[in-house]
This record gives structure tokens, sequence and C-alpha cells, in this order.
């Protein structure tokens, strides 16, 4: 079975078919400079390919895993839920980011959402990121 120490160890090492075979093919990502989520493991795969390219030092600093939704009676049977606090620098700058996982029965994952801090990095990784989605989708 997928765990959350099976994404982060994908994550880290930077490999991408790792990181696919821990995405339920109905994912939801939800950007940090986007309004709306991609949707589906096809759609993430190619913004996460980008994401491992541009980001640099990428690490995590910091986890935090939790089990169950706030008010569900039985805070102990829920699949995993996880927080993975990053550091990297892109460009040049450092980005500290947080990814919030949520996970099936089966262990994958079927949301996550990035937020990243300061602005002026966040904004520079949008930049960035926006151009190679546009240049890969016309490649």
């Amino acid at each position: 079975m997928i765990t959350p120490e099976t994404f982060r160890a994908a994550v880290e090492s930077k490999d991408l078919v790792a990181i696919l075979g821990t995405l339920d093919p109905a994912i939801e990502f939800h950007s940090p400079v986007m309004v709306k989520p991609y949707q589906g493991r096809d759609a993430v795969t190619g913004l996460l390919r980008v994401l491992i390219e541009v980001f640099e030092d990428f690490h995590y600093t910091d986890e935090l895993v939790g089990y169950a939704p706030a008010g569900r009676p039985d805070r102990s049977g829920g699949p995993p839920a996880q927080a993975l606090i990053f550091s990297a620098r892109v460009m040049g700058k450092h980005v500290q980011g947080v990814d919030l996982i949520r996970f099936n029965d089966a262990g994958l994952v079927t949301g996550l959402t990035v937020m990243v801090r300061p602005l002026p990095a966040a904004m520079t990784l949008a930049r960035l990121v926006g151009r190679r989605m546009e240049q890969d989708e016309f490649a």
C-alpha cells in the first residue's frame, strides 16, 4: 500500500514515475497561482514535471500527518491527510511552501494544494512555470 512516506520519498528524489504512481487518476491539484485546479493525473503530470525542473535545492523541512477530517466522529479510521513544509529556490529566490495532501483509502493522493511564500518568489515561480507550461503545450 502507498503511504504518505511513499509520496514524500518520490518527491524528494525527483522521481516523476514514482510520484505518478502515488497519484489517484482523479487527483485535483490546486496551484498557488491558478484559479482553477488541475484535474486528473494526466493534467497534473505536466505541471509536476515543470515544478521538478524549476525548483532548485528542494527539500522538505517538516511534516504533519492527521487521520480524520474535522467533525468526523471516528477520529482514527479515515485515510491520512498530510502537510509537508518545504524550502527551495526559484531562479535564486528563496521559497518556502506547504504541500497539503489528501489520500484515499488505498493510499493514493486524491488532492494536492500547494501554497508558497514570500510574494516576490511566488510571482517569479508563477511566471516561470507559466512560460514552461506554454512551451510544453506548443512543443
